[in-house]
């Protein structure tokens, strides 16, 4: 199924993110995980693809099998970043093969190598240039991302939504959106693409912080501005796991039933390859979900 028809009903879904394994002694676990929350029978599972397409020889693989095995509608990243076209274009084929319907295009983290590379060598320097050739190919819905902040290389959120809709005008038939921990920032963000003329669905992306060394890597990730609640919430319990867990799941859960209540009809979690935590979110909206 493709995310198309889902977003454009009225179903109240929530959907999961997984990740493939960064080394081959941890395939076996990560495996398991992701049955178990396939078994949840989300609304969708996304499985990324690691920068500079570091696990992408498993995400083809995962997403297929999730989709075929469990009867789950997945959505593999692809990103482009220091790729060929060559390359694009034979990874572009193997999803067609494998039936995946659904591509996040990504343009794709920027390691230090990346960083310190000769940018005017690539093929793609940005996702919009990946959605170009996935329109062109046919036959995918195309999603794409965003930031209810900012984009970290954005001088502004004017010129960070300029971008946007460049990506949407290109073919991106969907949004999700990087982490965030206050939801009037994504209201906020609807309301200034909405003026700017991007109609598309937006998916709202949560995270679950429920250990306490998340946060500093969450900020790392995306710059995400931490409320005083939420901050108080990590200071009170961070010193005691199980304490933490059941906090930050209480905190996201919180955050998804706003988001349902402002007439959000789908929310994307980033469940860090837990099925603990997939399983006690979905439980706790088990009577808002339909």
């Amino acid at each position: 199924m493709t995310l198309r028809e889902l977003l454009h009903s009225d179903t109240t879904a929530l959907s999961f993110e997984v990740f493939p394994p960064k080394v081959d002694s941890a395939f076996e676990s990560v495996k398991t995980a992701i049955e178990e929350i396939a078994r949840l029978r989300p609304a969708f599972m996304s499985v990324t693809y690691g920068a500079g397409g570091g696990t992408s020889r498993y995400t083809l693989d995962m997403a297929a099998t999730t989709q075929r095995q469990y009867g789950v509608p997945t959505l593999a990243h692809l990103t482009c970043v220091s790729s060929t076209r060559e390359t694009v274009a034979q990874r572009i084929a193997d999803m067609k093969a494998a039936g995946i319907e659904n591509v996040m295009a990504l343009r794709g983290d920027l390691t230090p190598e990346l960083r310190n590379s000769d940018r005017e060598s690539w093929h793609y320097r940005y996702a919009v240039d990946l959605v170009h050739e996935l329109r062109q190919t046919g036959g995918f819905c195309i999603g794409g991302a965003c930031y209810p902040e900012i984009h970290p290389e954005s001088a502004d959120q004017k010129e960070d939504i300029r971008h946007l809709k460049e990506k949407v005008d290109a073919g991106v038939e969907f949004l999700t959106t990087q982490m965030f921990f206050d939801n009037n920032l994504l209201y906020n963000f609807l309301y200034k693409i909405r003026e700017a003329g991007i109609a598309v669905p937006v998916i709202p992306g949560i995270m679950p912080i429920t250990n306490a060394k998340q946060v500093e890597r969450a900020i790392q990730l995306s710059g995400s501005f931490m409320p005083q609640r939420f901050k108080s919430l990590v200071d009170r319990f961070g010193h005691d796991p199980a304490a933490m867990m059941q906090a930050g799941i209480a905190y996201a859960t919180d955050q998804i039933i706003d988001l349902y209540a402002n007439g959000i009809k789908v929310v994307h979690v980033y469940s860090m390859n837990k099925p603990e935590v997939a399983r006690k979110i979905q439980d706790n909206l088990s009577c808002i979900l339909t």
